[in-house]
């Protein structure tokens, strides 16, 4: 809509720490929070909806049920398990949420990956 403020990314981006991620990727902590996250991009769906979130800044949950051949009810099941992981961000904007990628934990998760 004309004039509508569409939230960013700013939601993820104002909660990043400053400096590096100085925690260590090996380790029994780095393991689980790697199989945490390894859970939530188990599904094809949600790989999907990163990949979607990746191409725009940021989406309405009804434009990614538009993009996807999901029923709505599935893909705010997704979203929850994406958010919960911290792999998305979800901004309120009135009634509906705006989701973006939550940069830092992609870095995270590429650095875990990288020191297997």
């Amino acid at each position: 809509m004309p004039g509508t403020r569409r939230p960013t990314r700013s939601a993820a981006l104002a909660a990043q720490p400053a400096g590096p991620d100085l925690r260590p990727i090996e380790g029994e902590a780095a393991d689980r929070e790697l199989a945490a996250l390894a859970k939530a991009l188990g599904s094809p769906a949600r790989v999907a909806i990163l990949r979607l979130l990746a191409r725009r800044e940021a989406c309405m949950c009804g434009e990614i049920v538009d993009e996807l051949p999901l029923a709505q009810s599935t893909v705010s099941q997704h979203l929850k398990v994406l958010k919960d992981a911290g792999l998305i961000v979800g901004e309120i904007d009135g009634p509906r949420v705006c989701y973006a990628l939550d940069p830092a934990t992609l870095r995270r998760v590429k650095a875990l990956v990288a020191g297997l």
